[in-house]
């Protein structure tokens, strides 16, 4: 009785483990469902330090990490995930990993992550740029080092990062506490609440002290990600969706991003408003304006967004009254998110993205929005870029200098503002495309994931992909005028090449290359002619003569053992289960010699082949003895064979 009671005493504390290890999951994922993931990150691993190991968690533990730029613990619960058996591997999971990879430089494993997601999910815009562009990391590297960076003396030990130009004064966002009132703690990373802050540089130049910038404008929610006009009466500003400055929230219990203007008068901020064309149910953000002032670009998730987040540009009417947002696109826009755009005064668009090939986590990417015929997209390479997030870029055209922010190792904080400057322009406008289609010479099929590779005159690769799905390709040239060597090659094909030349930086978009499989040596055991795909070699009833139809397969089989010199095999012949066993013996002999016979007649070394009789022990249907059968069941049975020994 007493061993009893221990016993359901035991059970019962069991199921209270295991009632507070579910009560602590659900927790976890509310958490985690309500975009609060530092308690969400917390509590799951807890779990997972109690020894809970599941699917779902270390997808949400990959996850929250990599929302929050944590890209090496987001690398860690990635790689749990993918080691559980029986997991089904949404291809996104694939692709965050190989993002966060690269935070760790460790490119080929990304790389490689990156090939499984592309086999997943080809028409996928970051697939498809991925693969018209495996050669990125060179193109970084020959884009970087034209810019000179320092870190600003105002960051602080939490985030830092949106600045913005008016009359001298830098504007930014920070998560500094005030000191003021007591701190406020944001769930999404545990971080202060955002305020903006202003600094105007000494006589050096140097951006020393910072203060905030007007109470009209921070309130208890997040604010950051200015933009001014030109004489700095109006501002453009993203806050959180609130109500007399405090947080409204939408049916998920989430306050989404809004773009807020506010208008300089006697040198107060007033008349704020928000922009028409927010929402409650999503986000619009990171506000810039174009040099005349007449369109306003953001970044959102509003409906018709391509991916996480998308940048968009809305008319300013002269009225003040604003036009209807309007995505920029897929050549601009992928899957993943594209935010913090900034407009030049020469139409340049530059904007961060993790979902164009970079070097990890957010990177800084510029098109020229004048090119409207064929935009070209440009990492604009270290020192702007790292393997962590780098974003809110800002630039002057007329003197050089800019700003952006990054969480990289060496900051004083989590992010921080880089002041920068420029000592040589990209060139975005010399481009040419080369496309074309790469095909199965034999049958005509257009070949997937070929690898096709440009080299100039000197041999120096110029450009390097792999076909789509549909076999097709379009690589970025470059402007030279000159000979060029295309080369695509393919696993179990012969490599191809043609030589094409470039005259005035036109396109080249007809070029089709036909490969030529690689015939491989079948492993011993195999039987050619099922190898080779081949009619087998029948015999009549009771003959053991080559008959003219089989000539036509054993040409094949020829020709493939001279193709293979190194190739030896043993000739089997078999006969059907009519005459007695011992007849039939001799007779499968007999076949064996005269095919071995041919294939000598026909140059084939005889030490290569040797030959053994089966009779009727190896039958291929049901028709053994005194099992009627007809004709043609019989007929299958009188064969030979070619099996690789060598």
């Amino acid at each position: 009785m007493k061993k009893i009671k221990y016993i359901f005493l035991g059970l019962a504390t069991m199921t209270a483990v295991v009632n507070a290890q579910e009560k602590k999951e659900i927790k976890a994922n509310q958490n985690y469902n309500d975009y609060a993931y530092a308690p969400a990150i917390n509590s799951y691993e807890k779990l997972v330090k109690d020894g809970y190991s599941k699917e779902d968690i270390f997808k949400n533990l990959g996850n929250a990490n990599y929302l929050n730029a944590n890209y090496e613990e987001a690398t860690k619960w990635y790689e749990q995930l993918f080691q559980l058996e029986n997991t089904s591997i949404d291809s996104e999971f694939m692709y965050r990993y190989a993002q966060s990879l690269k935070s760790l430089e460790k490119y080929e494993e990304s790389d490689r992550w990156m090939q499984k997601f592309k086999a997943s999910k080809s028409g996928d815009q970051r697939a498809i740029k991925f693969g018209n562009n495996l050669d990125y990391l060179d193109n970084i590297e020959s884009n970087s080092n034209r810019y000179d960076v320092k870190n600003l003396a105002i960051n602080s030990k939490e985030s830092d990062f949106a600045p913005s130009i008016t009359d001298k004064m830098l504007v930014f966002s920070t998560a500094r506490d005030s000191g003021i009132t007591s701190r406020k703690v944001h769930e999404w990373n545990n971080k202060a609440f955002l305020n903006l802050y202003k600094a105007t540089p000494n006589e050096q130049g140097e951006y020393i002290n910072a203060s905030k910038l007007s109470k009209k404008l921070n309130k208890k929610t997040h604010e950051s990600s200015t933009a001014f006009t030109k004489d700095g009466s109006t501002v453009y500003f993203t806050r959180n969706n609130s109500e007399n400055g405090k947080f409204s929230r939408d049916e998920e219990g989430v306050s989404r991003l809004k773009i807020y203007k506010a208008t300089l008068e006697e040198g107060e901020w007033t008349n704020i408003q928000e922009l028409p064309f927010n929402g409650d149910n999503y986000s619009v953000a990171h506000p810039t304006l174009n040099k005349e002032e007449t369109k306003l670009y953001f970044a959102s998730d509003m409906p018709g967004t391509l991916g996480e987040s998308d940048i968009f540009v809305v008319d300013i009417n002269s009225d003040g009254s604003y036009g209807t947002p309007v995505n920029l696109g897929e050549n601009i826009n992928t899957e993943s998110r594209e935010t913090f755009p900034f407009i030049t005064s020469e139409n340049k668009l530059y904007f961060s993205s993790d979902g164009h090939p970079g070097l990890g986590g957010l990177d800084v990417f510029v098109t020229n929005l004048e090119n409207t015929e064929r935009p070209t997209i440009e990492n604009v390479g270290r020192p702007i870029n790292s393997e962590e997030d780098d974003f809110s870029f800002i630039f002057n055209e007329e003197t050089k200098i800019g700003f952006f922010a990054s969480n990289r190792d060496g900051g004083q904080g989590d992010d921080d503002i880089y002041e920068f400057k420029e000592n040589k322009a990209l060139d975005l406008d010399c481009h040419n495309k080369i496309a074309g289609v790469i095909k199965d010479k034999e049958s005509g099929a257009l070949l997937d994931n070929s690898e096709v590779t440009v080299y100039n005159s000197a041999n120096e690769i110029v450009a390097k992909g792999l076909t789509d799905s549909n076999g097709a390709f379009a690589l970025e040239g470059n402007c030279d005028k000159g000979d060029y060597k295309l080369v695509a090659t393919k696993d179990e094909y012969n490599q191809e090449d043609k030589v094409f030349a470039t005259v005035n930086a036109k396109d080249v978009t007809d070029i089709e290359l036909s490969l030529e499989k690689t015939r491989i040596a079948a492993p011993i055991g195999t039987d050619l002619a099922k190898y080779l795909n081949i009619t087998p070699i029948y015999f009549d009833f009771d003959k053991s003569f080559i008959r003219k139809d089989a000539k036509v397969s054993m040409e094949k089989v020829l020709t493939y053992l001279k193709e293979f010199p190194e190739v030896h095999i043993e000739v089997r012949s078999h006969t059907d289960s009519r005459a007695n066993d011992w007849y039939n013996e001799g007779l499968s002999v007999r076949r064996a010699k005269e095919t071995r016979a041919y294939l000598i007649s026909q140059g084939v070394s005889e030490e290569r082949i040797s030959y053994k009789g089966f009779g009727e022990t190896e039958l291929t249907n049901e028709c053994s003895n005194d099992v009627p059968c007809p004709k043609e069941k019989h007929q299958a049975n009188r064969r030979s064979e070619f099996i690789v020994i060598k």
